[in-house]
């Protein structure tokens, strides 16, 4: 499982995006959880960090990962 850390979600609906974008990147089987209050969101699958944070990145919002 990767987990990264995301900044600048503030509502449901950012929540909506960040897992759209993740669940778009090549190699996720499963966007496990994208959690408001803690800032971060878990996947499972081969996908390379570096993709997911882009993805996140391309939504608007900051990733690291964790």
């Amino acid at each position: 499982m990767t987990t990264i850390h995301i900044q600048g979600m503030s509502c449901q609906h950012c929540v909506k995006a960040v897992d759209q974008a993740l669940a778009s990147v090549a190699g996720v089987e499963r966007v496990v959880r994208v959690d408001l209050d803690a800032g971060l969101a878990q996947v499972e699958g081969s996908a390379e960090t570096a993709e997911l944070i882009a993805a996140v990145e391309d939504e608007g919002y900051q990733a690291s990962a964790a």
